[in-house]
Formats: C-alpha cells, structure tokens, sequence
C-alpha cells in the first residue's frame, strides 16, 4: 500500500486529504511544518509528498522541496497553494526554482487530486 506524506499548516486540509487519501487505501503520514515535513520525507521515505507552499514561512514549501531533491528524493511531489488565486499569476513546475513533479492550486477537486497521484505512482 502506498504511502503518502501530507505537509501543510492547515491541520483542517491535512485531515481532509487524510481521509480521502484512506479512502482509496493509501497509507498517511502528516508534518505540519517544513522541519517536521524535512525528517518524515527523509527518515520515512514515503512513495509521494503533497506539500504546501506556505507554512510558517512564505516559500517553507519551495525550499523543502529543494531541500529534498539535494538530499536525493527523488520521489513525485505535489505542490498545493492558494498562490494564483491571491496573486493573479499561474505558478508551475519549474525543476531549478521550484522541483516538484506537479503544481495545483488550492482547492483541489478530490477526483484530480486522487487522480494525479495514481498517475505519479504508476510512473515511478
């Protein structure tokens, strides 16, 4: 059963993915910062991570994920902000600013959520 590792300040977004996630039979793991989100990737080697970008700090997501890659994850991660929505702009995969594998705005359609990481999976 894959498992997957939900990084997010929002503890109420947390335990909604949560519980769809076990929905569908994946296995959870939760860090509610990038400290935590750091050492349960690291040490618990989860098959994917949904991260969020701001925590504590405006870019605790995007240096997380670039703290990752560097220590050599190399597992899919999914990026999740309410960014475009109070910026106007798009945000996107970029592997050099921000190294994640896929980049959704918040809210997310469970569906496309569920769908997003069944395909990351598969192409690992």
């Amino acid at each position: 059963m894959p498992r997957i590792l939900i990084v997010d300040d929002d503890r109420d977004i947390v335990e909604a993915i949560e519980i769809l996630l076990k929905n569908f039979n994946y296995e959870t793991d939760r860090a509610y910062n990038r400290q935590d989100g750091e050492k349960k990737a690291l040490e618990g080697n989860p098959d994917l991570i949904i991260l969020d970008v701001m925590m504590e700090e405006p870019d605790d997501g995007i240096a997380l994920s670039r703290d990752l890659r560097k220590k050599g994850f190399n597992k899919p991660i999914i990026m999740l902000t309410s960014l475009g929505k109070v910026t106007g702009f798009d945000y996107g995969k970029d592997d050099s600013l921000i190294p994640v594998d896929v980049f959704h705005e918040k809210p997310i359609a469970p569906d496309k959520l569920i769908s997003t990481i069944k395909q990351l999976l598969q192409g690992r």
